[in-house]
């Protein structure tokens, strides 16, 4: 995994079409989701999170704009070098602080207890492909999270996504310096029907502007967990108060899952 987004890391911005505009929208929605969380038997708002740690940072998405909206302390960790290095200049370039370290979300470089809230969104999760893996990516999250602290997680929609099993996703268009980029994926599933390897395809100009595309493709595996699966995965560990919000609640793109240390 780590080898697939380092590779990735300085074209992941192609896969939106307006990478900035989707910081803005993805801060808003998961600040709203922040404050609901924390407010609960407090003051409400992201400020009272005073330490967020996003741990799959990858190019800094959701932890530049989550920095931009409060005055909570942002710190974001990644698999990959660098996407997490990346993160780190895109939010200077913005004028925000955000350090970054390279960090296994199943190894966290922090004490017990050191946050307020821990994010990991975008699908990140389900690279954990064993149990094993998933019980111990979320309870690092959980210690490194004070008592009470708040999870929050988003993964696709695989209850449908399961049920479907699609082959692909639609292409994404989005414009790059030598004119428009386009990027999709196609699935292989495996035989146990949960998990799928992806490759993600993007075509990209090249330099010259002449005819003809640079195309890149890398490689990634994903365990397809439905809500029922992953919300278990967390009580294991001790997370409490387990609660999901669909897309037409949070208005974020993706399934959320919110729990509590």
């Amino acid at each position: 995994m780590r080898a697939f987004y380092d590779e990735l890391a300085e074209d992941y911005h192609l896969i939106f079409r307006d990478w900035d505009a989707s910081m803005e929208y993805q801060a808003s929605v998961l600040a709203a989701v922040i404050e609901a969380g924390i407010g609960v038997g407090g003051t409400g708002g992201i400020g009272v999170a005073r330490r967020v740690l996003d741990c799959s940072c990858g190019i800094g998405t959701q932890a530049i704009g989550l920095a931009r909206v409060g005055d909570a302390e942002v710190i974001g960790t990644d698999l990959s070098p660098r996407a997490a290095a990346r993160a780190s200049r895109e939010a200077s370039a913005r004028g925000v602080g955000l350090p970054t370290a390279a960090a296994d979300m199943r190894a966290l470089p922090f004490g017990d207890g050191a946050f307020d809230v821990v994010l990991s969104a975008d699908n990140s999760v389900p690279h954990l492909l064993t149990p094993d893996a998933l019980i111990a990516g979320l309870a690092e999250m959980r210690r490194v999270l004070r008592p009470d602290g708040l999870l929050v997680l988003t993964v696709r929609d695989y209850d449908e996504l399961r049920a479907q099993h699609p082959a692909s996703t639609s292409p994404q268009v989005s414009e790059h310096e030598a004119g428009r980029a386009i990027a999709f994926q196609l699935w292989h599933w495996h035989p146990d029907g949960e998990r799928y390897d992806l490759e993600h395809f993007q075509l990209v100009p090249v330099p010259s502007g002449g005819p003809g595309w640079d195309v890149r493709v890398r490689r990634a595996t994903y365990w397809a967990l439905t809500r029922k699966q992953l919300g278990e995965f967390a009580a294991a560990v001790g997370f409490r108060d387990v609660t999901w919000q669909e897309p037409s609640e949070s208005g974020y793109y993706q399934p959320v899952l919110t729990a509590r240390h």
